[in-house]
C-alpha cells in the first residue's frame, strides 16, 4: 500500500427497497423519504432514497474486495473524516466505489492508513458520498 495508489472503481451495487428498509429497521432511522414509497413519490426526490449513512456503510466491503486483506491480521476502521454526501441515491440506484491512499503512517503493530473514498451513482457525474476513512491495519 503507497500513497497515491488507486483502487477501483468496484463492482455496482444495486440499493433496493429491501436494503433501505433494512437499515432504516437496524438504526431506527425511518423517516418517510427512506421508508414511505407513496409519500416520497410525491417528495422532492419522486421516489425513496437510501440514508447517506447507509452509503457509507457499504465502504469497507468495497475496500475489502478491491484491496484483500493485504496480509494484514486484522483491520480496524479507525474513523471517518470530511465525510460529505453531495447528491441522493434514489432506491433502485447502483453504486460503486473507488479508493485513493492518501497517507501510510507506521503505528504500533501495523500502519495507520488515510484514505480517500468516492462513491458514485450509475449514469451520474456527481458522486453520491465522498469521505476521509481513517483504517488500522494490524499484523
Amino acid at each position: 500500500m503507497n500513497v497515491g495508489d488507486v483502487l477501483g472503481p468496484g463492482r455496482w451495487v444495486e440499493v433496493d427497497q429491501e436494503r433501505v428498509d433494512a437499515f432504516a429497521e437496524a438504526t431506527e432511522d425511518s423517516q418517510w423519504i427512506h421508508t414511505n414509497r407513496q409519500r416520497a413519490a410525491a417528495g422532492p426526490f419522486g421516489t425513496t432514497i437510501a440514508h447517506g449513512f447507509l452509503t457509507l456503510s457499504l465502504l469497507p466491503d468495497l475496500w475489502f474486495e478491491l484491496a484483500g486483506d493485504g496480509g494484514y491480521r486484522l483491520t480496524v476502521n479507525y474513523g471517518v473524516n470530511r465525510v460529505r454526501f453531495p447528491a441522493p441515491v434514489p432506491v433502485g440506484s447502483r453504486v460503486r466505489a473507488s479508493f485513493r491512499i492518501e497517507d501510510v503512517e507506521p503505528v504500533e503493530g501495523g500502519e495507520q492508513a488515510r484514505i480517500a473514498a468516492t462513491v458514485e451513482r450509475e449514469g451520474h457525474e456527481k458522486p453520491v458520498c465522498v469521505a476521509e476513512l481513517v483504517f488500522r491495519f494490524l499484523r
